[in-house]
């Protein structure tokens, strides 16, 4: 008898799911559950619109025909560049009925950004909204066709988005009802998804189909969801929390999806308690713009929140979800279990799949109980984790150890409890509002912007925000050999980052200095410039 030749990973991406790709989930349940609500649209106005899996299923089958008649095939890349709505959903799933690869991007983004999408990603064409039309047609040069949807996510175009030449929604209905149906492939490309600015061009994050059976299996498995739920999305669809978190999630459990544009605080409660919402995705914005509304009796069951918080326990009498997680790790890495307590701001423990290990940069050797160190997991790609950054084989060499543990660039330490927690996160990349930025890109964008002989030297930092938590802001030291005054330094600044940079990496306020605080001779000591930014922050509020 010959002895098997195992492997692992040839063996988790063959038998994990066999026979299921996304088409398989959507058309399973149009005909298990057809008149059960998958998709309920909350658009401003409150015109809500609502379709079912069967509907749903017909109506991504119908545009996966229109796309396959614009040319549109297996392994292509198709770009949608819009904000929450039912076109972009509807295309994404219409998209894996043809076996491309939906490349959603972050809308925020302008400028160079666009051109960098559609040319990195071989995009073959676009699907977009009118507000974006002119900026991507100027941008993004590289796409031969444009799709621009009807309205703004629900609100009118104004009169000079109206004025394009391009082909509008309803182009993509009339070339069939039923989409060829082609083999089941779960390792198939599916899904790009563009990291949010932590280095200084972000990265293609491909998924499988059987990466996104995996993020809704395991989301479902981790927060016992099931056909009952209904989970309220305002959170951008371009990242992985309302892709995988809320979407995959809720397609695999057969729940239905309360989408918005964005997220309204004077509609979030109405939304709520209109569709007895019980799951959500919430940020730190969101519980301070909520914070001093009526709390109504409701159906919430969790919060997806990342860290244990108990004080939204016991203000919101709603269970909070520790859980952590990045777009390359298609879901929650980690996970809590919901009907035990656990300790305040932990982020879980590892969810079934995943492998963790938290390493000392300096030994290479695992970290005792308590200490801070590199996180790292494995776990199979295109199943588990990413499959891979799309054309960027130095990306992969960085990321991935020999033998498959990937370097999440975060830092964790193991309590004492048993349970993980973040260490302080590179105070280079700033969080502002959800999104995260780059200070070295930004940097960078400015310094490009103004050439030599403008500043001395320049620095980006954080600047604690009401609402937004931090914002971007520059600390400058004019040069000698510049004509330019610092009040036509700042206009220059502002106007560049408002026509190149997305509009949460913008630096908020430009502050002159004679010279920087250092920590050596060559390195800007960057927390006594956030020390300076908050006590100026302080001093603007007082005198308003």
């Amino acid at each position: 008898m010959a002895t098997p030749k195992f492997d692992a990973t040839y063996s988790a991406q063959l038998y994990t799911f066999a026979g299921k790709d996304v088409p398989w989930l959507m058309k399973k349940w149009a005909e298990q559950t057809p008149e059960k609500e998958f998709l309920i649209w909350e658009p401003k106005d409150g015109n809500t619109k609502t379709w079912t899996y069967q509907g749903f299923w017909e109506e991504i089958n119908k545009v996966a025909c229109g796309l396959i008649e614009k040319g549109v095939k297996k392994g292509d890349k198709l770009l949608i560049h819009s904000e929450n709505s039912p076109e972009m959903m509807i295309a994404w799933y219409a998209s894996a009925i043809v076996g491309s690869c939906a490349v959603t991007t972050n809308t925020r983004c302008v400028g160079d950004e666009l051109t960098y999408f559609a040319e990195h990603s071989d995009a073959v064409g676009c699907i977009t909204q009118p507000k974006f039309i002119k900026e991507l047609a100027k941008n993004a040069t590289s796409l031969p066709w444009f799709i621009v949807t009807d309205d703004n996510s629900g609100e009118p175009a104004a009169d000079d988005q109206k004025d394009h030449r391009y082909d509008g929604w309803a182009s993509l209905y009339g070339f069939g009802d039923v989409a060829p149906e082609r083999p089941v492939e779960p390792m198939l490309p599916v899904g790009i998804q563009f990291t949010s600015g932590t280095t200084s061009r972000p990265k293609a994050v491909v998924h499988t189909h059987a990466n996104a059976m995996w993020g809704g299996m395991n989301g479902a498995q981790n927060l016992d969801i099931d056909s009952s739920d209904v989970y309220l999305c305002y959170l951008p669809c371009f990242h992985v929390n309302a892709q995988s978190w809320t979407f995959w999630t809720m397609a695999w459990a057969g729940g239905t999806v309360v989408l918005q544009p964005k997220f309204s605080s004077s509609r979030f409660w109405e939304v709520s308690l209109k569709h007895k919402c019980t799951r959500a995705s919430m940020i730190p914005f969101c519980f301070k713009a909520i914070g001093a509304q009526e709390i109504p009796e409701h159906s919430y069951k969790s919060w997806s929140t990342g860290v244990k918080l108990h004080n939204v326990e016991n203000y919101w009498k709603v269970p909070t979800f520790a859980t952590w997680g990045m777009t390359e790790t298609v879901t929650h890495a980690t996970r809590s279990f919901l009907p035990q307590d656990c300790p305040e701001m932990n982020i879980g423990i590892p969810s079934p799949g995943y492998e963790f290990a938290i390493m000392n940069p300096e030994t290479g050797e695992y970290c005792d109980i308590g200490e801070n160190g590199d996180l790292y997991i494995r776990g199979t790609r295109g199943v588990h984790i990413f499959l891979e950054y799309y054309k960027n084989q130095e990306a992969m060499d960085k990321s991935f150890t020999d033998d498959g543990w990937f370097m999440t660039g975060d830092q964790a330490r193991l309590g004492e409890d048993g349970y993980m927690y973040f260490a302080d996160r590179d105070k280079d990349v700033l969080k502002v509002g959800g999104e995260n930025v780059s200070a070295r890109q930004v940097e960078e964008f400015i310094g490009e912007l103004l050439g030599m002989g403008v500043l001395e030297e320049h620095a980006i930092v954080a600047q604690k925000h009401d609402m937004l938590d931090e914002v971007p802001v520059v600390f400058a030291i004019k040069s000698a050999w510049t004509q330019l005054t610092e009040e036509e330094i700042t206009e220059k600044i502002m106007k560049g980052c408002e026509e190149g940079l997305a509009d949460f990496k913008r630096p908020k306020s430009i502050y002159f200095v004679e010279e920087m605080p250092r920590a050596t001779l060559e390195k800007v000591a960057k927390n006594k410039l956030r020390e300076m930014a908050d006590e100026l922050a302080d001093k603007e509020k007082a005198e308003g």
